[in-house]
Parts: C-alpha cells; sequence; structure tokens
C-alpha cells in the first residue's frame, strides 16, 4: 500500500493590518490580528475579502500557543470561473516543526464546481515569516 502525499494547493500571502491584546500576567493572554492578501496557486487565484481575522491564544512560557483564522477568498479557479473559498484555520504555533512558524488544520468550503473535491478533503498548512506578515502553504493530502 502507498503511504500517503501532500500536495500544494494554495499559498495564502498574508498582510498584517491591525493588532488588539489582551495581556494576562496571570494566564493566557490573547492577540486578534485582522489581515488582507492574496492567493496563489495553479488552482486557484484570487484575494483574501476584507474582515480576515486570526486568533491567538498564548500561555505562560513554554505553555500553549494556539491560533484560529476565518477568512474568505475571492477569486478564479483553474477553469477560469469566478468562485469564493472559505478557510478555518486551527492549529498550534511549535518551534519543533522547523522552519514553519505554525501548523494547522484548514477546513475549505467552496462553491466552486472544478474544487468541489475540497469541501471534503484533508488540509495540512504551514506559516512561514515574510516581510509584510506570512505566507500559508495549504497542501492537500492525497493517496
Amino acid at each position: 500500500m502507498e503511504l500517503e502525499k501532500l500536495e500544494k494547493v494554495l499559498t495564502i500571502h498574508v498582510r498584517i493590518e491591525q493588532t488588539i491584546e489582551l495581556r494576562n500576567d496571570e494566564g493566557d493572554s490573547v492577540v486578534m490580528i485582522s489581515f488582507s492578501g492574496k492567493a496563489t496557486g495553479e488552482l486557484f487565484q484570487g484575494k483574501i475579502l476584507e474582515g480576515g481575522i486570526d486568533t491567538q491564544v498564548i500561555g505562560r512560557p513554554g505553555g500553549r500557543h494556539t491560533l484560529s483564522a476565518r477568512y474568505m477568498l475571492e477569486g478564479e479557479d483553474y477553469e477560469g470561473h469566478a468562485c469564493r473559498i472559505y478557510i478555518e484555520n486551527n492549529g498550534d504555533a511549535n518551534k519543533q516543526w522547523n522552519d514553519a512558524l505554525f501548523r494547522t488544520r484548514p477546513s475549505i468550503i467552496t462553491n466552486s464546481k472544478a474544487l468541489s473535491s475540497w469541501n471534503n478533503d484533508l488540509f495540512l498548512g504551514e506559516g512561514f515569516p515574510t516581510e509584510s506578515g506570512v505566507d500559508i502553504i495549504i497542501y492537500r493530502w492525497v493517496q
């Protein structure tokens, strides 16, 4: 039996806009980050619509650091049809993941007929720092 593989399907180029913080010396702190940007890939090209937000819960040093981002993309699928893609990215920041700042398990909903399998596929996301924010590479699990 062949092992599962990862296929790169999208890169989300995130531009950080604004942050709101709740600092807590006695427990978890929270940072909410609004962002804009674009998505590139062979199967979809588009932009992040207004309203993208990443909420991070940060524990004391050595504790948890979770993130939950939600955003919608608007653009064209590989057949040239206009469509939208909603992404919910939940994950953890952990320095054990080589160069990645964080890893996520994205959930995707799209109205693209050409990309309709994405509504049920399993994905893995990794975030890497850039000068203006973060690039999130989304991979699809394939067999």
